[in-house]
């Protein structure tokens, strides 16, 4: 050809067939040089039938889309919308928009607010702790303690966003009240030096035990309560309810401590002035079993502060919202506070937010450890 290469010698130097190459140069010939197939055009003939066939299958989608969506006309717009979506992986949106008389720009911001209103799971599995957690506490909890038992399961949040939870989830802890306890330390009894002298810590368990007495109001009368808490773990190891606030009730409540624990010569046990733990029972008690005995000093309640604390949250988030009619009902619910909330669930912010028996567990885990 021009170059002078015969058309067998530019076939072979192409790859192609002779046969191939010469019916490219007749169809370049015909159509004056403008739809050779080398250079990605089509003959106008081609390009008419590639416009029918487009325009062919355009019809078609057009027929489909409409047989599919009559029933929709006349409804809302919203209705067509979800037919869209339902559709989108088969035919144009564009098309579906204009055949369905809906604006593409309002079916694209209707699906921004459906993904919106999409619920976050991991969201709503926080809020169902929370709400667990929350029930099961007796709505004790404050953000604090949520933030705690919300990281203990897995849920890596703040204050902040517990606050939030607590609030989407239509949680709150309940109000505290204010109570006056005290026993009778009008008495001419001897008392023990305050040996405890606020040192409201232990290295390890039995090392030291504080105690006081409180009284719940039920319908048939006043019930009294004593308790000894262990300082190394706030556990709660000895307790006593009665009609009576006498001797026997603390003298009770150590018994108890001393059968579930076992503790050592040695311990101290630190209670206030009242005649209770001034009582001849008391000291005899303490004396057999080498304990030694620690009081507050007269008036500071402060020098007795865990015993106290501990009988505050008893009634803030127990007591206060319950109408107890008998003794033995209000004993039950003591009961079930101590050993099944207090001592084995409730997050203690001293024990860095664990239980005191998951604080003695772990203690113990350690020692074993080392």
């Amino acid at each position: 050809m021009e170059q002078g290469y015969t058309k067998a010698e530019a076939a072979r130097s192409l790859g192609i067939r002779a046969n191939l190459l010469g019916r490219w140069i007749k169809e370049h010939a015909e159509d004056d040089g403008q739809a050779f197939r080398g250079n990605g055009k089509l003959t106008s003939e081609q390009a008419e039938i590639r416009q029918l066939r487009e325009e062919n299958r355009r019809l078609k989608m057009e027929k489909d889309i409409l047989k599919k969506a009559t029933v929709f006309f006349g409804q809302g717009n919203a209705v067509k919308y979800a037919f869209i979506t339902q559709y989108k992986k088969t035919w144009p949106v564009d098309l579906m928009c204009r055949l369905l008389g809906v604006s593409r720009n309002a079916y694209y911001r209707y699906c921004q607010r459906q993904q919106d209103k999409q619920p976050d799971p991991e969201r709503q599995a926080m809020l169902a702790a929370v709400k667990e957690i929350a029930e099961t506490s007796g709505y004790s909890y404050g953000s604090r303690r949520m933030k705690r038992a919300l990281n203990a399961l897995g849920f890596l949040v703040g204050r902040r966003k517990t606050s939030s939870l607590m609030r989407e989830a239509g949680v709150k802890a309940k109000c505290r009240k204010k109570y006056k306890v005290t026993t009778n330390s009008n008495h001419k009894q001897p008392v023990f030096e305050n040996v405890l002298n606020r040192e409201f810590t232990a290295e390890g368990p039995d090392q030291a035990y504080v105690s006081d007495i409180t009284y719940l109001w039920t319908q048939e009368g006043w019930l009294y309560l004593a308790v000894f808490i262990d300082l190394f773990s706030r556990r709660v190891v000895g307790w006593s309810m009665g009609s009576r606030m006498n001797a026997k009730l603390v003298t009770d409540a150590l018994r108890m401590a001393v059968w579930q624990r076992r503790p050592g010569a040695g311990l101290i046990v630190h209670s206030d002035r009242g005649s209770q733990y001034a009582s001849k029972a008391y000291r005899r008690l303490l004396k057999a079993n080498g304990f030694v005995g620690s009081m507050s000093r007269k008036g500071n309640c402060w020098d007795n502060a865990v015993a106290e604390s501990f009988f505050a949250s008893l009634k803030k988030e127990r007591v206060q919202w319950r109408h107890y009619q008998v003794r033995t009902e209000a004993q039950q619910d003591v009961l079930d506070y101590i050993v099944m909330f207090y001592n084995s669930r409730r997050r203690h912010s001293t024990l860095d937010y664990s239980s005191p028996n998951d604080y003695e567990s772990a203690m113990a885990e350690l020692k074993k450890a080392a």
